[in-house]
């Protein structure tokens, strides 16, 4: 394929997708429905494809040409796919029904994309007993689409633990050379294979186990994206003796065994809420492991993570900063993020990690595109 491959990006956030697919592929729309995130996005690209609203108050005819590849990064919050095909009021995950009445009048109108791939978190393939996941790929199976899943795990790619689930489905057969017998251990979970189990025989007709093979051996850790200490804001020593007081005994003694070596140590720490003797405390818990745990956004339900700095015995804490998240999912420098540390995490801790999705590109969805040209065009009813 001469020309770049083209795609749709739906709940396209900070353009994360965008950036992992590169400059062999051609934007031809965008879709988000949050203001903050779609000005992330034109500051960050040619901002002529985004539409920015509600994915249900889309039509087909909004969808300029054909797309080679449709991506769609759905909202996970209050994650339901069965039986909320009608859009409910307040339910954000019923965005995908919304998406997918777009794909069904693409498809009627012979433009259905040869390549789709839906990203949410791992979860998605147990969630209500697996019903979910049997709706999704029944509704790929309506319109002719084979799919497959992979699970991958950032921490392959960048310093931070973040797995996510991306089911990738094709019109049509796929190269055989691209898929594989049965499930592999690094991108094909338990979890997979147990959704997988609980299909209905025609839908298990359709399913694809995806060969991708592994990525070289990442050779960063959480220390080496860090920004200089003098130019970040610390916690004051009460703040850290308060933040450390909340360790539970087990990351106390991990914090000790830190200390013991006298050098450098950087830990990634969060608060939670546990339950003891029936009652909810808040706790910290700390990892000296090398990885940042999973970046989220100011409102999924944690609270900003933190850095534990040990040197001995001065331990410093403070907070990731804005810019060291955005290279935890793998974008660079150049990357023009909202001034607010707030909003600043809104934009990335939705956002798909982008070495992630140039692996998928280059070993899976450039190799599907260019094999896809134009199939099964014939109208769904």
């Amino acid at each position: 394929m001469d020309s770049p491959r083209t795609y749709y990006e739906f709940f396209s956030g900070g353009g994360m997708a965008r950036t992992g697919l590169g400059p062999g592929w051609r934007g031809l729309f965008a879709n988000d429905f949050d203001p903050l995130k779609a000005a992330a996005y034109r500051q960050n690209f040619e901002s002529g494809v985004l539409r920015v609203g509600d994915v249900w108050d889309l039509n087909a005819a909004d969808l300029p040409g054909r797309a080679d590849l449709v991506w769609a990064s759905s909202p996970c919050q209050d994650l339901s796919l069965a039986g909320r095909r009608e859009g409910l009021s307040g339910a954000r995950s019923s965005a995908f029904w919304g998406f997918w009445r777009l794909m069904q009048g693409l498809a009627q109108e012979g433009r259905a994309p040869g390549v789709v791939v839906i990203e949410n978190v791992a979860g998605l393939a147990t969630s209500n007993g697996g019903a979910d996941f049997t709706a999704l790929c029944a509704a790929l199976a309506d319109l002719d689409y084979n799919f497959g899943a992979v699970e991958v795990d950032a921490a392959l790619f960048t310093p931070q633990s973040r797995p996510r689930l991306f089911i990738i489905a094709r019109r049509g057969e796929a190269d055989p050379a691209l898929t594989q017998e049965g499930p592999s251990a690094l991108f094909h979970s338990p979890r997979i294979a147990k959704a997988v189990s609980l299909l209905p025989d025609e839908l298990k007709a359709r399913w694809l186990w995806w060969r991708l093979p592994p990525p070289a051996r990442r050779n960063t850790d959480l220390m080496s994206v860090l920004e200089p200490d003098e130019v970040v804001t610390w916690r004051s020593a009460a703040e850290t003796a308060q933040l450390l007081r909340d360790l539970t005994p087990l990351h106390r003694d991990r914090l000790r065994a830190a200390q013991t070596g006298g050098e450098r140590r950087v830990g990634a720490l969060f608060r939670r809420m546990r339950m003891e003797a029936g009652e909810r405390v808040q706790r910290a818990e700390e990892w000296f492991d090398g990885l940042a745990g999973c970046l989220r956004t100011p409102g999924g339900g944690s609270s900003r993570q933190f850095l534990v700095v040990v040197e001995g015995d001065k331990v410093r804490t403070r907070q990731v900063s804005p810019r060291e998240g955005a290279r935890l999912m793998g974008l660079p420098d150049s990357y023009i993020l909202p001034p607010r540390p707030t909003a600043a995490f809104r934009v990335i801790g939705d956002g798909v990690a982008v070495p992630v999705v140039r692996h998928l590109a280059q070993h899976l969805l450039e190799p599907l595109t260019r094999s896809s040209a134009a199939p099964l065009d014939s109208a769904v009813g």
